[in-house]
């Protein structure tokens, strides 16, 4: 009586042990994963644009770029006192010139490596919609006929032999079979893999649209860039006519001088010869201006033509002032910032799915419709009813070298992904520093050397008036034209690297993005868009 009793609880006991053991062999695996590397911390920004620019080399920095402080700097036509950035500036509010906003608009409309990277906003769309499927069970619907024959000389046929599939009807042999149903297959996201993955997927897509955005600054920088250059040679090239004539004049009066027997055939053509000279530097800058307008022409699609500019006065040209804010809204304003922060997160994602691998895996299989040998015969309910289920649990026990495997690597390209931020970070705030310094520099410069190039046509007048009432050698004329032609040529470069740089300030405090993720099919809910950072 008491060997009745205990058997059951014999059994019992076994089949708690087994289900321990079983559930151990499915656990253990995961059990010995491997730890994450961290990565090494990045350099301590200062907490004002200013604050950097005016601390003494041997001075110490302190405060990180997310710290809130004001900074300002002055631009073209003088300081900001302002805590906003020019970056949050459109293309129009900054520049005021419809010449160039209209050159602008066109370059985003027709620029064929801007159209290559909205395809590449598309496809990273695409992978975003495929993953988010992934996690969501497979259901297929279909039917399908066959004909089986069984030999005779095997179990099967032997069996179908002595059977009737109908009172007083023996199986077909051979046998068709109709079938119509649906089929269910699906992968239970236990540990988020499948989600994590379509986060990643969807952070990486708006990463593709900030690469697309960051693209925009750069080509609204290189046009206007050029586009000042091209004003820039014109106004070289009214120059080189201007200093043509004003030596033209004074060979003439070299001319006259000789034939008057005041002078020297050694006057006559060393004016010649200076002449020649700026009429060989003119063909020369009518060959830069058309380069310069034909890399504009490029930039917008369209075949070589003359580019349309301004009417104002070069010296006089002036855009808009520039206002630093303050370095945290680099975070906000730079396109490259923020696609390097997507990739960060997808990374981290990556880890998140990769450590998954290490658990079990549960996958569920199901399929129920309609099955007969004789299609009269396929929906008799429930006589024709076929139906299946099954469950999979499995794990990996002996090759985990390639889970392992895959799981650092994650870890790796995630480590990339914080160095790289960090850089982009520190090379955004380098950015700013030095093209906003050379904005104020050059502002300065420009302030000396308009002085040198008054007091020098002074110079190249009393020259002129010297020598014509021979009073002055050629030699003195001679000079005095070529350092004042000299210093207007200085002049117009300074001027043209100082709208470069403020055209370079502006795009490095991330503006002229006006484009924003494109709009399509609908994206995963809110709780991608705010993943944690690794």
């Amino acid at each position: 009586m008491n060997l009745l009793v205990r058997f059951p609880n014999i059994k019992r006991q076994k089949y708690t042990i087994a289900r321990v053991i079983a559930c151990g062999a499915l656990i253990l695996p995961s059990c010995r994963i491997p730890e994450l590397r961290q990565a090494d911390p990045g350099p301590v920004l200062p907490a004002s644009f200013t604050g950097a620019i005016n601390e003494a080399p041997s001075g110490t920095v302190s405060g990180t770029i997310s710290e809130a402080a004001s900074g300002t700097v002055s631009g073209l036509v003088g300081p900001s006192i302002s805590p906003d950035s020019s970056g949050q500036l459109g293309v129009e509010e900054f520049y005021k010139d419809r010449v160039l906003t209209q050159l602008i608009d066109q370059a985003l409309v027709n620029n064929r490596e801007l159209k290559v990277l909205n395809e590449e906003v598309q496809v990273a769309r695409s992978e975003v919609l495929a993953r988010q499927g992934a996690y969501l069970p497979f259901v297929t619907a279909g039917g399908g006929t066959g004909l089986d024959l069984s030999s005779r000389f095997t179990r099967d046929g032997a069996v179908d032999s002595q059977l009737d599939i109908r009172p007083n009807q023996p199986i077909h042999n051979p046998l068709p079979d109709f079938r119509m149903g649906l089929n269910l297959f699906w992968r239970l996201d236990i540990w988020r893999a499948l989600r994590n993955a379509r986060d990643a997927a969807a952070q990486r897509y708006i990463a593709a649209s900030e690469k697309r955005n960051d693209f925009v600054t750069r080509l609204v920088a290189e046009i206007a860039e050029n586009y000042y250059g091209l004003v820039a040679l014109d106004k070289r090239l009214e120059t080189l006519n201007k200093t043509i004539e004003l030596q033209q004049q004074s060979l003439e009066i070299a001319i006259a001088k000789k034939d008057a027997g005041r002078g020297t055939e050694l006057a006559v053509q060393r004016f010649q010869a200076e002449v020649r000279k700026n009429q060989s530097e003119k063909l020369i800058t009518l060959q830069d201006i058309i380069e310069t307008e034909n890399r504009i022409n490029f930039r917008l699609n369209r075949v070589p033509m003359s580019v349309e500019r301004t009417s104002a006065d070069f010296y006089d040209l002036n855009i808009n002032t520039l206002s630093l804010g303050v370095p945290s809204q680099l975070l906000q304003n730079r396109p490259d910032i923020r696609q390097a922060e997507r990739e960060l997160q997808a990374a981290g994602l990556d880890v998140k799915v990769a450590r998954a691998h290490f658990f079990p895996d549960l996958t569920i299989s199901a399929g129920v419709g309609y099955q007969a040998f004789n299609p009269k015969y396929l929906f008799n309910t429930p006589e024709a009813l076929a139906a299946n289920v099954a469950g999979d649990l499995v794990t990996p026990l002996i090759n985990k070298k390639a889970i392992r495997a895959e799981y650092l690597s994650a870890n790796a390209k995630q480590l990339e992904s914080v160095y790289n931020y960090q850089r982009v970070v520190l090379n955004a705030f380098t950015e700013v520093i030095n093209r906003v310094s050379m904005v104020e520099n050059y502002r300065k410069s420009i302030e000396i050397k308009k002085q040198q190039l008054a007091a020098l046509e002074a110079s190249v007048d009393s020259a002129s008036k010297l020598f014509q009432n021979a009073r002055a050698e050629y030699v003195e004329v001679l000079l005095a034209q070529r350092d004042f032609m000299d210093a207007r040529m200085v002049l117009i470069d300074t001027k043209r690297q100082q709208l470069g740089a403020v055209v370079n300030a502006y795009q490095a405090l991330g503006g002229g993005n006006s484009l924003s993720v494109p709009p399509g099919p609908a994206l995963p809910p809110h709780r991608w868009r705010k993943q944690p950072q690794p």
